[in-house]
């Protein structure tokens, strides 16, 4: 059930890998933990120029494991989970040195915001993005991360993804900026390597105050959803979500 997030240096590439493969890598509190560790890593060692995040056994991350919510007893939980997951995303996003991922399989939920938190995105053909919770569990996300997907994917595919429920693939992905890229698994470990290279070469401090830069411009003026956190997750909807995907069954909303 834990699950472990494997960090090693090589090259002055750290490689950051969420290993977790019999459940597409959905995130665990201790992995959550192990991905702030090596965050902190990445940042101390002066060795390393650049980090590669990548999920085990062809799958990025897809979200956060359900099996977590089920101890929510109200919304002041969502709201202490969101909490948490906005100091590790913005954890990663302080990390002053190139961050790349590479997605295979499924980017999801809290997947989604850990890609988007990097700087640069390769990904395989099979790569989906999406945070499909209005199908699946009836909570909601941040508004920090409402305006990190704003800022990726733009407003109009943004709804598409948080209210139609709608999943991205790569092509897509890569046709309105958000991949870079997109590469036959066979050869994306290559041009993974190829990409850290080139951004090992160029200057780290321009580099990090560029990145900076748009980090600022992006959480500018963020506005408190606490309310629409907890009135999602104290919801009869968010209990009936959860038991409903735990038990492989389609919802059955009542909006309150």
């Amino acid at each position: 059930m834990s699950g472990q997030v494997d960090y090693a240096v090589k090259d002055g590439v750290a490689h950051v890998t969420f290993n977790r493969p019999e459940a597409r890598n959905a995130m665990t509190w201790a992995m959550y933990d192990g991905l702030a560790r090596a965050c902190e890593a990445i940042v101390e060692d002066d060795t390393v120029r650049v980090a590669l995040l990548r999920g085990a056994g062809g799958s990025f991350v897809a979200g956060t494991d359900i099996q977590q919510f089920m101890a929510f007893k109200d919304g002041e939980d969502g709201i202490a989970y969101e909490k948490r997951i906005e100091a590790s995303i913005s954890q990663i996003e302080h990390v002053g040195k190139p961050m790349v991922a590479v997605i295979e399989g499924f980017a999801t939920g809290g997947g989604l915001i850990i890609a988007a938190s990097c700087d640069f995105r390769l990904a395989t053909p099979d790569a989906k993005f999406g945070v499909p919770i209005a199908r699946t569990l009836g909570n909601c996300i941040s508004v920090g991360n409402v305006a990190r997907l704003m800022a990726q994917f733009g407003t109009a595919r943004a709804k598409r993804m948080l209210m139609l429920a709608e999943m991205v693939d790569a092509q897509e992905a890569r046709s309105c900026g958000f991949v870079e890229a997109v590469h036959p698994p066979e050869e994306i470990a290559a041009k993974a390597d190829a990409m850290c290279k080139r951004l090992s070469g160029h200057a780290p401090l321009t580099m990090r105050a560029a990145k900076e830069a748009m980090r600022r411009v992006t959480m500018a003026g963020i506005a408190d959803g606490s309310d629409l956190i907890r009135s999602c997750y104290g919801s009869a909807d968010f209990k009936e979500g959860m038991t409903a995907f735990l038990g492989k069954r389609k919802p059955e909303w009542t909006g309150r």
